[in-house]
């Protein structure tokens, strides 16, 4: 009986340790005023991860976040561009968002409102002063399947796949490129193609800024840690805004 209560007496302190580092693995809130949950892979307990190293976790969870960033920020040009949903649809922006991306499998991205184009082209639609279509359909659709380009047009990624850090590296600088021609893009009555930030007397909305950061450093990320893991080199690439090219991706 001495030996059991000596022995429990030694080994509570490690179980509280146990339950502590429980607590902290559980998915969940990241504060009691947050809503958002840190993010677990759905299949995390499935055959399928047995397939999958750290890095490739990584890459999944890089395009998951970066898609609902995107998400996020079509929502909020729609709101603030109202005009241009209802060049594409007479539906809320929440259902016509959920078609651009849940319906990939079906569309493929070849959509005739922005003249079948993707990737950089479909960014340069938008700020194009001919072109009378949705804009921020355009805008959106550019960014994401340039993400998806430089992820061999993948969201899940395996040992077997491989990626190029320069690649993806390349993207986070044409995010920057990108963000840069929607603050500043003009017509020729000097008014902004599309309304994101915005900044006066009375008001202070940096929230788009704020998420494409997100997206931005995410990439970033991703790139160096995989150049890291994978002994490839990045160019890095200083350019100005202003007068920058896209990067090849």
């Amino acid at each position: 009986m001495t030996s059991r209560t000596t022995l429990l007496k030694r080994i509570t302190p490690y179980l509280g340790c146990v339950f502590l580092f429980s607590a902290c693995a559980s998915n969940v809130p990241l504060d009691k005023n947050s809503k958002k949950s840190v993010p677990e892979q759905k299949d995390k307990s499935t055959i399928g991860q047995i397939a999958k190293a750290d890095i490739d976790r990584m890459a999944d969870v890089e395009m998951r976040e970066n898609a609902q960033s995107l998400r996020l920020l079509m929502l909020k040009l729609y709101k603030r561009n109202p005009q241009e949903l209802k060049k594409s649809t007479s539906d809320p922006a929440e259902k016509m968002i959920d078609w651009v991306f849940d319906g990939a499998t079906q569309h493929h991205y070849q959509l005739p409102e922005i003249n079948n184009l993707v990737t950089t082209d479909a960014i340069f639609l938008a700020f194009n002063p001919e072109f009378k279509g949705d804009r921020v359909l355009a805008f959106t659709v550019g960014l994401h399947t340039m993400l998806l380009k430089a992820h061999n047009d993948k969201t899940e990624f395996y040992f077997m796949d491989s990626l190029d850090p320069q690649r993806i590296y390349n993207v986070a600088r044409n995010i920057e490129i990108a963000v840069w021609k929607l603050s500043n893009a003009r017509d020729e009555a000097g008014a902004l193609y599309l309304l994101s930030n915005e900044i006066n007397d009375h008001d202070k909305n940096l929230s788009f800024e704020r998420e494409f950061g997100k997206m931005i450093g995410r990439t970033d990320l991703y790139a160096l840690v995989l150049a890291e893991k994978s002994q490839r080199m990045i160019s890095r690439v200083v350019q100005n805004l202003a007068t920058a090219l896209f990067l090849p991706f």
